[in-house]
């Protein structure tokens, strides 16, 4: 996995940083991780500058606040370019996503020349584990919905697991992406799409988090949920060139 970078944003996740950190660098010995921290009050910063001490492929980005998801990967995203990194990948902390399909999604941009690869719950029918039915639906519906406003042929396009090239970052005004909570994981999958960039899913397996604490809340639905229909509306009046 040579020139890519993870990117893991942390809010309040001590019980899980250290043990995601170390199965995704067991992964590849080319792979670099960047935590970037919204000052959690546990104490998840601590423990991973004790990481890094000892490990030169962990860095950290603290921030002075819980941020939000979108503007914690933004700036990942412009450490990455700044840094040359070839191919960056998002990544929640949890063991949600599973760090054994670092190198599909890593391949599919790096070896088989996506711009985008997306881990997909939904692209071999339902692949989630250890969610109550009643947010399977949710899911899988706000999927579909987001495919019936948009029109873009993606089965996960809330999905949070994705590989981006850096060609195609820069390509794009980061600072325009407005969205900061899962509606950013969209915005940016639309942005591409209305780019004509080439994405592909990648089949995963979800496992809901055993450790820890979701961070999803009413907002954050309100905002994916009316968010899209902004976006179809904005790219009506757009050039993708704008973008």
């Amino acid at each position: 996995m040579q020139g890519s970078l993870v990117i893991i944003p942390t809010y309040n996740e001590k019980e899980n940083i250290a043990a995601i950190i170390e199965k995704a660098l067991s992964i590849s010995p080319e792979l670099n991780i960047l935590v970037v921290e919204d000052n959690s009050p546990d104490g998840t910063a601590d423990i991973v500058k004790k990481i890094i001490a000892e490990e030169s492929r962990v860095h950290i980005l603290e921030r002075k606040g819980k941020l939000g998801l979108g503007t914690a990967y933004i700036a990942g995203f412009k450490y990455g370019i700044e840094k040359g990194y070839k191919f960056i990948i998002e990544m929640d902390a949890d063991f949600s996503h599973p760090p054994t399909s670092l190198p599909d999604l890593y391949g599919a941009c790096a070896n088989d020349g996506f711009d985008v690869a997306v881990g997909s719950r939904y692209i071999n029918g339902v692949n989630v584990v250890n969610w109550p039915m009643n947010r399977v639906l949710m899911s899988y519906f706000a999927s579909y919905y987001v495919r019936f406003i948009t029109g873009m042929p993606l089965r996960d396009a809330t999905a949070g697991f994705v590989c981006y090239s850096t060609d195609f970052l820069k390509s794009i005004n980061l600072d325009k992406i407005k969205f900061v909570g899962y509606a950013f994981q969209i915005e940016m999958k639309f942005t591409a799409w209305l780019k004509g960039c080439k994405i592909k899913e990648v089949p995963i397996i979800f496992t809901d988090r055993t450790k820890g604490e979701s961070k999803m809340n009413v907002g954050i639905f309100k905002e994916a949920f009316f968010g899209v229909i902004a976006l179809k509306l904005k790219s009506l009046f757009k050039s993708p060139d704008s973008y």
